[in-house]
C-alpha cells in the first residue's frame, strides 16, 4: 500500500485560489487535493509543510473527506521522515531544490514526482535546466498533462542535455515522463436547470438566442486574444441573420484594467451585431449559472501559457458541445464526438529568436513574450465562423456532442479515474528506485547546501571531540537563565538547541564533579543525540558555564 502512496508537499500557493488568488494551477491544485483525500487507496495521508498552518490546512481538508484515515506531518527539514511512504508529490516541475534536499539522506530514500502546470516561464525553463544538472534520477519523475506538453517538456530536456553533454561529456538518465491528464470533480459540474432559466431570464435571452460562454482567466496577453474570436461571432452572426441571435459570455477574471478594456473594446469595434456579457470568475454561483445557460462552450486558446485546460473539461461535464483551438491540451481532450478543434498555425522556431533572447534578457516581460507569440498564432478564422455556425443553427447535434461530453468527462476525467493512475504512477517510481542500483544512503556531502562547519573548517583553532573532550561545569543553571535572557535568542528564534539542553548538560556536568565528563559519556548518560550533546557543549563553552578539563 505504501508503494501506491505519496507524502503531499502542501505549500498554500498551490492549493488554496481563494487566498492566493484564482489561476489555473492553484484551481487544479485544489482539486487535486480534494480528489487525492476523497479517492486514494492509502493506509495514511501524509503532508509534507514547513509550517503548521500548512499540516492544519492540510487537516482540515482531510477532515471534510475521510477523517478516518490517518494523518501523520512531516516538516520540510526532516524528511528522513517520509517512510515507510516512498515519494514526495510537489505541486510543480521545478523540484530541482528539493532533489538538493534529498541529498543529505541519499538519492536513493525516496522518489520526487513533480506535475507540469505553466510551463512557459523562464522560472520552469530554467528549472528544467537545474533539474538535469541537480541530483534528480531516473526513479523521479514529472506527470505531463498532456501529450503535448509532454513533448515540450522532453525538447526542453533535449536541450539542457544537448548542453551538459558538450561541456562535462556526460548526463544522468531523465525523470520518467507519463502524460496523466488533471481531472474534475464531474458532479460539480452537472447542468443545472434553475441555474439555466435564472440567468437566462436575467439577461433576457428566449430558445432562439445561442449563448456562446467560456470560462477563464481573461487575459488577452496571457489566455486568448479576443479580437479573432470575436471578429469570427461577427461573421456567424452575419450567416445566421435572423434566424439565430448570439450572445458571448465570459466568466472569469479581469487581471487588470487594461484586460477588460480590451475585451469590452474588442466587443464594441469587432462584434457590434453580438451582445458581450462578463459575469466575475471568482462566484461559484456564476460559473455554474455560465456552464448551465450556455449553449456552446468556446476555448480559444492562442497562448503558450496554456498547457491543458481544465475548463473545456468542466464544460464537457456541464452537457455543453466545445469549440477549441486545436492547441497543446485540447488536442487530447477534445474527441470528434464532443466538440470542433480548430486548427491553428505559428512561424517557425527561427522566427521566435526575438522573443527568446527579449524574454531572457528581461526586455521582455512574461506578459509581452506570450503576447508577441499569441500575436503570430493564428486560429483559422473561417473554420471557426464554420464550427460557430454549424453548432447554433443545429440543436441536435449540440444535444448529442453534449451528451457524449458529459459521458467522455465522467469516463476518463472524474478524479475517481485519475487519481489510480496517479498512484500506479507512484508505485512504479518505488519499483525503478528499489531494483536500481542506487548511490549510498549516506550521501552528507551536497555541493549546494554543505555542511558548514565542514565548508569552514579551517576557521577554527579546534574542534570538540567526542572521545577525548572532556568537560567540568563552570557556571550554574540560574547563570544559564540569565544569559539566555540577555541574550534573548528565543526573540530571533531557531536557537541552535532547547535551553532545556543546555540545561540538562550543565546539571551532568556538576553531577561529575571535578572529574568531568566526555560528550559521549554525556550523550549515554542523557539519552540525547550525540550530535545534540556536541552543540550544546559548545554553546556553554562560549559563555563560560563549561570548562575543558587539563588532561
Amino acid at each position: 500500500m505504501h508503494a501506491r502512496n505519496a507524502a503531499i508537499w502542501y505549500a498554500s500557493d498551490g492549493y488554496e485560489p481563494e487566498s492566493k488568488g484564482i489561476n489555473g494551477r492553484r484551481v487544479a491544485g485544489a482539486s487535486f487535493l480534494k480528489g487525492f483525500l476523497r479517492h486514494g487507496d492509502v493506509d495514511e495521508f501524509v503532508s509534507v509543510s514547513q509550517s503548521n498552518r500548512g499540516h492544519a490546512a492540510f487537516a482540515a481538508a482531510l477532515a471534510q473527506t475521510r477523517p478516518e484515515i490517518t494523518h501523520r506531518a512531516v516538516h520540510t527539514s526532516q524528511l528522513a521522515r517520509l517512510a515507510p511512504v516512498g515519494a514526495l508529490y510537489f505541486p510543480s516541475p521545478n523540484f530541482a531544490q528539493q532533489c538538493w534536499q534529498r541529498q543529505a539522506y541519499g538519492m536513493a530514500r525516496y522518489s520526487i514526482c513533480g506535475i507540469t502546470h505553466t510551463t512557459a516561464t523562464q522560472g520552469v525553463m530554467r528549472g528544467v535546466f537545474d533539474l538535469r544538472a541537480g541530483p534528480q534520477a531516473e526513479w523521479d519523475g514529472i506527470i505531463c498533462t498532456s501529450r503535448a506538453v509532454q513533448q515540450s517538456m522532453l525538447r526542453n530536456m533535449e536541450i539542457a542535455d544537448d548542453f551538459l553533454r558538450a561541456r562535462f561529456g556526460h548526463v544522468p538518465p531523465r525523470p520518467q515522463l507519463p502524460v496523466i491528464p488533471l481531472g474534475i470533480h464531474c458532479d460539480e459540474f452537472a447542468h443545472d436547470a434553475p441555474a439555466r432559466a435564472a440567468l437566462r431570464n436575467r439577461m433576457g435571452w428566449g430558445d432562439d438566442d445561442i449563448a456562446i460562454v467560456t470560462l477563464s482567466r481573461l487575459l488577452p496577453y496571457g489566455k486568448f486574444d479576443p479580437g479573432p474570436v470575436f471578429l469570427a461571432l461577427e461573421q456567424a452572426q452575419a450567416r445566421l441573420g435572423q434566424t439565430k441571435r448570439l450572445h458571448f459570455l465570459a466568466c472569469g477574471t479581469f487581471s487588470d484594467n487594461y484586460s477588460e478594456k480590451v475585451f469590452r473594446d474588442c466587443a464594441a469595434k469587432l462584434m457590434p451585431s453580438v451582445s458581450f456579457e462578463h459575469l466575475p470568475g471568482d462566484d461559484p454561483q456564476a460559473r455554474k449559472e455560465t456552464l448551465s445557460a450556455g449553449d456552446i462552450f468556446v476555448f480559444p486558446i492562442d497562448n503558450i501559457q496554456e498547457t491543458f485546460g481544465l475548463a473545456p473539461i468542466e464544460a464537457m461535464a456541464a452537457g455543453l458541445p466545445v469549440i477549441t483551438s486545436d492547441w497543446d491540451g485540447m488536442r487530447d481532450t477534445i474527441s470528434h464526438d464532443v466538440g470542433i478543434r480548430v486548427p491553428t498555425t505559428s512561424t517557425s522556431a527561427a522566427a521566435s529568436r526575438p522573443e527568446a533572447l527579449g524574454y531572457l534578457s528581461e526586455d521582455l516581460s512574461y506578459g509581452q513574450y506570450g503576447n508577441r507569440l499569441s500575436m503570430m498564432t493564428a486560429i483559422d478564422l473561417p473554420k471557426l465562423v464554420e464550427a460557430v455556425g454549424q453548432l447554433a443553427s443545429d440543436k441536435a447535434l449540440r444535444d448529442k456532442m453534449g451528451q457524449a461530453g458529459v459521458a467522455r468527462a465522467r469516463r476518463l476525467y472524474d478524479w475517481r479515474a485519475i487519481i489510480p493512475q496517479m498512484q500506479d504512477f507512484w508505485a512504479e517510481l518505488t519499483t525503478i528506485r528499489e531494483t536500481q542500483l542506487g548511490p549510498s544512503q549516506d550521501a552528507r556531502h551536497n555541493p549546494v547546501g554543505p555542511l558548514p562547519m565542514d565548508l569552514f573548517r579551517s576557521y577554527p583553532s579546534q574542534t570538540l571531540g567526542h572521545g577525548q573532550t572532556r568537560l567540568i561545569a563552570a557556571g550554574t543553571p540560574e547563570q544559564l537563565d540569565v544569559i539566555f535572557a540577555a541574550r534573548a535568542y528565543d526573540k530571533l528564534g531557531q536557537p541552535a538547541e532547547k535551553q532545556t539542553t543546555f540545561e540538562a548538560l550543565l546539571r551532568a556536568l556538576s553531577r561529575h564533579g571535578d572529574q568531568g565528563a566526555s560528550l559521549s559519556e554525556l550523550s549515554e548518560e542523557l539519552g540525547l543525540n550525540p550530535l545534540s550533546v556536541e552543540r550544546g557543549c559548545a554553546f556553554l563553552l562560549k559563555y563560560g558555564l563549561a570548562a575543558r578539563k587539563d588532561p
